[in-house]
C-alpha cells in the first residue's frame, strides 16, 4: 500500500487569516500541518514541560513570540490541554496581526471552561479519517475491518491497535481530561452505545443498561460529538408527512474500525448482515467528510415511517435519496423504502449504492456500485 497519502483537506489562510483544526487523534493532523505549513512555529502541547510551563503562566506564549521573527500562522497542537491560552492567542491577533492554526480532538474541555472561541476570527476545519480517493488500489473489506485512520489502514491486521486506540482514548480523552467523573458507567455506556451503532438511538434503554439516568445517557452521547468520536443523524420530515417517525436520531461513529473493534467484530466476506452495517456506516463517514472538505453544508438526514420504511440518507432538502445495499445483487423489490420515498417526494436522484458490478436505472432509480458512487460524488457529480 502506498504510505505517501496525499489529503484532501485544504486549509487556505489568507494573510493575518486565523483557524481550528479539529479532529479525532490519528486522523493526522499533526503530520498534515507539518506537510503544508512547513515555516510556521510549532508549540505541541503534549510536551509535558511545555505544557507544565504555560499552564502556570498562559503568557509565556505571547512574550516567546515576541521574540521572534514569525512567518506563517503559529500552530498550537492539542489547544484544548490549555483553555486559557486562547485569551493570550486573542490578544496576539489583534494586537501583535499574528494568526494562529489551533489544533485539537476535543472541544468540550474548552466550551465547558468557558474558553475563548476568538469570536469568529478563526475559521473552522475538519480532519476525518482517509477517504476513498486518497488511497490507492482501495480495499473495501480491509477498510471496515482496520478503519480509515492512516496507521490503521496502512497495517496488515490493526486489531490490536484498533483495541489500544479504544482504551487509549477513553482514557486519555474522556476520563484524564475530566469529561466525565463517573468511569464506570462512561465505560458501560461506550458498550451499550456500540450495539445501536447506526440504529435509532433509544435513550432509556441504553440508560437502563447503565444504570444511570436518561438525562446523563444524551450528556455522554454530547462527549462523544464534542469529542468527534460520532455525530448523530436527524430524521428528514416535511410537515405534509404525517406518518412519519420524528424526534429519533441515529448516532454513527466516526470510523468503521473503531465501530468494529468495540463491538468485537471480524468481516470475513463481503456478504451477511455484518457487511451490510458496516458497509452502510463507511458510505456515511465518505459523505460526512465530503460535504466537510468540500464545504457543501448540505444536511444529511435519515427517512423512516411508522409502518418502518426507510431511507438511509436524504441529502439537503431532498434532493438526493441514498439507500445502501451491501448484497452483490438488490431487486427491486428490495427497496421499498426508498421507492416509498421516490414516490412521495420525487427527489432529482435515487440512488442505491450496492455491492453489484454494473451500473443500472430502473424505473428512475439508479443502482451504482459503490466505487462508481464515491468516484461521482468526490468528483461533485452527484451533490
Amino acid at each position: 500500500m502506498n504510505k505517501n497519502i496525499q489529503r484532501l483537506l485544504k486549509i487556505k489562510l489568507p494573510r493575518g487569516q486565523s483557524a481550528f483544526l479539529w479532529g479525532p487523534r490519528k486522523t493526522g493532523k499533526s503530520t498534515f500541518l507539518r506537510q503544508h505549513f512547513p515555516k510556521s512555529i510549532i508549540y505541541d502541547f503534549l510536551n509535558t514541560d511545555l505544557y507544565v510551563d504555560l499552564v502556570k503562566k498562559p503568557s509565556l506564549l505571547r512574550q516567546h513570540l515576541s521574540a521572534l521573527k514569525v512567518k506563517g500562522p503559529v500552530i498550537l497542537d492539542e489547544v484544548q490541554k490549555i483553555p486559557a491560552i486562547l485569551d493570550e492567542v486573542h490578544w496576539m491577533i489583534e494586537n501583535m496581526k499574528l494568526s494562529f492554526i489551533l489544533c485539537g480532538s476535543s472541544a468540550r474541555k474548552l466550551k465547558r471552561g468557558q474558553a475563548n472561541l476568538l469570536g469568529g476570527r478563526a475559521w473552522r476545519f475538519e480532519m476525518f479519517p482517509l477517504v476513498y480517493p486518497e488511497i490507492e488500489n482501495f480495499n473495501l473489506l480491509h477498510a471496515l475491518n482496520n478503519g480509515l485512520l492512516p496507521a490503521h489502514y496502512l497495517q496488515k491486521d490493526a486489531s490490536k491497535s484498533l483495541d489500544g486506540y479504544v482504551k487509549d482514548y477513553l482514557k486519555e480523552e474522556v476520563f484524564e481530561e475530566g469529561l466525565t467523573r463517573n468511569i464506570p458507567a462512561f465505560s458501560r455506556f461506550f458498550d451499550s452505545m456500540s450495539f445501536d451503532h447506526g440504529q435509532m438511538v433509544n435513550f432509556t434503554n441504553i440508560a437502563r443498561d447503565c444504570s444511570v439516568d436518561v438525562k446523563t445517557v444524551q450528556q455522554y452521547y454530547q462527549i462523544l460529538v464534542d469529542t468527534f468520536l460520532g455525530s448523530f443523524v436527524e430524521p428528514y420530515k416535511r410537515k405534509q408527512d404525517r406518518a412519519i417517525i420524528s424526534r429519533t436520531q441515529k448516532f454513527y461513529l466516526f470510523d468503521v474500525g473503531v465501530a468494529g473493534a468495540i463491538t468485537r467484530r471480524h468481516i470475513a466476506q463481503e456478504a451477511g448482515e455484518e457487511f451490510g452495517k458496516a458497509f452502510e456506516h463507511f458510505i456515511f463517514t465518505q459523505l460526512v467528510a465530503y460535504n466537510s472538505y468540500k464545504q457543501k453544508n448540505i444536511r444529511i438526514n435519515y427517512w423512516r415511517t411508522k409502518s418502518g420504511l426507510e431511507v438511509d440518507f436524504i441529502l439537503g432538502k431532498g434532493e438526493v435519496a441514498i439507500e445502501v445495499k451491501g448484497a452483490s445483487r438488490v431487486d427491486f423489490t428490495d427497496i421499498k423504502g426508498l421507492r416509498a420515498f421516490y414516490e412521495e417526494h420525487r427527489p432529482k436522484k435515487a440512488i442505491v449504492v450496492t455491492n453489484e458490478r454494473v451500473s443500472r436505472i430502473e424505473r428512475g432509480i439508479r443502482f451504482l456500485p459503490w466505487g462508481e458512487f464515491l468516484s461521482l460524488l468526490w468528483r461533485g457529480d452527484l451533490i
